[in-house]
């Protein structure tokens, strides 16, 4: 995906965006089931994001609003060409570091369980049946700065996502752990493909917005 009006994130950036990540999620219900334990989770959290925007970099195209930084979307453009062997073992680096994280933190390996568990509620792996390569699937996007919410951030990421996803006759994918949720992305034209409910009392709302 690419973008003239929404800033592009640089590898020195990210930081930043580890900080504005923490302070997005703490409190969210996916990362509450599988932290439970609020101190594990402050410690938790820092490292989790660090690794998983260390992969973003190498593997998605990462946007905030401006260079401020107070929102982020990460997509993940599958229609574009991309070095498989690169790609695995990016991931399988990432995956290998925040297992590493969880049994330093938390030696019990109740965390690490957790996270075993919930690998559906993480992987997306609910897209393997959308059969369809020509599509946007978006990993982070209602992640706005607490203090900078309901001044319009979140349209303004979502407006650009579709508006590329329909110059370019994309479907776009995305999930949210939040029921709260899906009637803003059915106002921007998403319909519910399906829910994930496994391990955990919590549900994942898969959505999807058909090629237009």
């Amino acid at each position: 995906m690419e973008s003239q009006t929404l800033y592009r994130v640089k590898k020195e950036d990210l930081p930043k965006l580890e900080k504005l990540l923490v302070k997005c999620f703490a409190h969210d219900p996916l990362y509450c089931k599988l932290i439970p334990e609020k101190e594990t989770r402050e410690r938790l959290l820092p490292e989790l994001f660090k690794c998983d925007l260390t992969e973003f970099i190498e593997t998605c195209e990462i946007y905030s609003d401006s260079e401020e930084m107070n929102s982020l979307l990460v997509v993940s453009d599958e229609s574009e060409p991309y070095n498989p062997l690169t790609f695995y073992l990016t991931e399988a680096w990432a995956s290998l570091k925040t297992d590493e994280y969880l049994i330093k933190e938390d030696p019990s390996l109740k965390t690490l369980w957790n996270f075993m568990r919930g690998r559906d509620y993480l992987n997306s792996r609910w897209t393997d049946q959308l059969h369809q390569e020509e599509r946007l699937h978006v990993i982070y996007l209602l992640a706005v700065d607490p203090d900078m919410q309901h001044h319009g951030l979140a349209a303004i990421l979502m407006e650009e996502v579709i508006h590329y996803a329909q110059e370019h006759h994309l479907m776009v994918s995305l999930e949210t752990h939040n029921p709260d949720n899906v009637p803003m992305y059915e106002h921007f034209g998403f319909k519910l493909f399906g829910i994930v409910q496994k391990h955990f009392d919590l549900k994942q709302y898969c959505l999807i917005r058909e090629i237009q």
